[in-house]
């Protein structure tokens, strides 16, 4: 899966550490979810479209092999 993440973590002014500690998360898995290696949990994207202002699938992009 595809996502905006980094784009919109930039666009907000926010370092990886900074979202991180926002989130309650590690850096290592700001590094992983904007790598595309890790699929957050639902509560914690939903936390991510809060912050960013925006929802879930502006942040997050199925791909055609997702559904495979």
């Amino acid at each position: 899966m595809k996502n905006k993440v980094s784009e919109l973590r930039k666009k907000h002014g926010f370092s990886q550490d900074r979202l991180a500690e926002k989130l309650g998360v590690s850096r290592q898995t700001i590094i992983s979810i904007e790598k595309g290696k890790y699929n957050p949990s639902l509560p914690l994207a939903m936390i991510m479209a809060e912050l960013f202002e925006t929802n879930v699938e502006s942040i997050f992009i199925l791909e055609e092999e997702d559904y495979k």
